[in-house]
């Protein structure tokens, strides 16, 4: 048996993501030096929908890249015999470029600091910023946000679901947790 209760709907999701747009709008004034990418898969829905909204604030048009972090996972002989590979398209040089890296959930911090990795791959960027809808805690790395939507306090036997419209039909988190 499953326990799943709705923790944010999409007016609220919305919500979030205006504010942690403004946050960055706060401290991002060099645009012509700032790009965006987002995690796949939904990491990559938000920076999308973070680009759209600083679009509509600032009159601004960042350019945006796209972060497949499969082949840096620590976890990766663990996760599945043939994992799926979705690629990385990162269509700007990120040397010396402010980074927004955005992502759904933290947790433990290991897919930030494979994101780290990855993006160190493409070249040096000047400065990278971490931003994420949810903060579940639980760290087993030192990798925090420097931007979180939400902190959800959670156990370690529980889940958050991130659902959006483009991939599930629907904006909505929940929080669940199988019963025994």
């Amino acid at each position: 048996m499953k326990y799943e209760k709705e923790i944010l709907n999409a007016h609220e999701l919305d919500n979030i993501l205006t504010r942690l747009t403004f946050q960055i709008l706060e401290k991002c004034t060099d645009f012509e030096n700032t790009k965006i990418i987002g995690i796949k898969r939904r990491g990559a829905i938000l920076a999308d929908r973070i680009r759209e909204k600083i679009k509509q604030f600032k009159d601004k048009d960042i350019e945006i890249g796209y972060l497949d972090i499969t082949l840096y996972r620590d976890d990766l002989t663990e996760i599945s015999e043939f994992p799926i590979i979705r690629g990385t398209e990162i269509p700007f040089n990120v040397k010396n470029k402010n980074i927004i890296l955005v992502d759904d959930v933290i947790f433990t911090g290991r897919t930030a600091r494979a994101a780290l990795d990855a993006i160190m791959d493409y070249g040096r960027p000047k400065k990278i910023i971490l931003a994420v809808l949810i903060d579940r805690g639980h760290r087993e790395l030192p990798i925090q946000p420097n931007y979180k939507g939400k902190y959800v306090p959670t156990s370690f036997d529980e889940r958050i679901n991130v659902k959006l419209k483009e991939l599930d039909g629907i904006d909505s988190i929940s929080i669940s947790k199988n019963i025994k």
